[in-house]
Parts: structure tokens; sequence; C-alpha cells
């Protein structure tokens, strides 16, 4: 199976995961899976469609929410809190490496209201450094 990093006790980021990763997935706690990598961001990567199909068999909840090199937007930011909220139990979202998830969940949890200092450290924990992102945590948290 996939290299998962819990964030916190509701979420965990990975890389691409595989269909064939579902049962383990599911078998580890995980209620729900969100998608944040789009279709055909390299050639061999399993689809989407793919990977909900799994999931839904599995009885996960499946959302996607991709994104690609433009960025992160509010209404990314919005699907990422309703995904994890929505969710009865532990999220898992992923992409290529998990960092784009990662920074997603950041964001959500900022205009969800978290502290953005424990988002940093939250991430860090993970292996992944969002400071980048800090004056956008800091005014989404402020809101």
């Amino acid at each position: 199976m996939t290299d998962l990093r819990p964030l916190n006790d509701r979420i965990a980021v990975a890389p691409q995961i595989d269909p064939a990763d579902i049962a383990a997935i599911k078998a580890a706690g995980y209620v729900a899976i969100v998608n944040n990598r789009p279709d055909d961001e390299d050639a061999g990567q399993p689809s989407g469609a793919d990977i909900r199909a799994a999931a839904e068999a599995a009885g996960l909840r499946y959302t996607a929410i991709p994104v690609t090199h433009a960025g992160f937007g509010h209404a990314q930011i919005d699907a990422m809190v309703a995904a994890i909220t929505a969710a009865d139990g532990p999220v898992l979202a992923y992409c290529r490496s998990g960092t784009r998830s990662c920074n997603l969940w950041a964001l959500a949890a900022a205009k969800a209201g978290r502290d953005p200092t424990l988002i940093a450290a939250q991430a860090a924990n993970a292996g992944y450094d969002v400071s980048g992102l800090r004056a956008m945590l800091d005014t989404l948290a402020a809101r």
C-alpha cells in the first residue's frame, strides 16, 4: 500500500493510490477518499473513475477535487472543507506526492478556523512544509 501520512485524527494524505490499495485503506479505518489529482497528469496513473469505482464498491465515500498547476481557488478550498465535514470518520486525500493534498487541507483547515501554527506543525510532522502558504493561512483563519 502507498505511504499514508496522518495530519491529525481526521485526515491523512498520500501519494498516488491504486484501486488495489482501497481494501487496505478501508482496513486502516478511512471512510472517505479525496482525489486531488487531475486525470492524465502522468502516463499510466490510475484514473479517478477507477479509484472512485473501487472506493464506492468498498463502501467508501469518494470526492474529486483536482488541483492543477494553476493552484488553489476558494471553490477547491470550500469543497475540501465540505468533503472532510461530510465524512463520518477519517479521510484520506491523495495526489501525485501528497503535497497538493496537504496544502489544500491546510487552506481548508485555516478557512474552517483552525490555528495556522497548529496546521503548520501537523503538516511538518507528516513531512510537509506549508510555510509558503503561511500568509494565506493567516488570512483565511482571520475571516
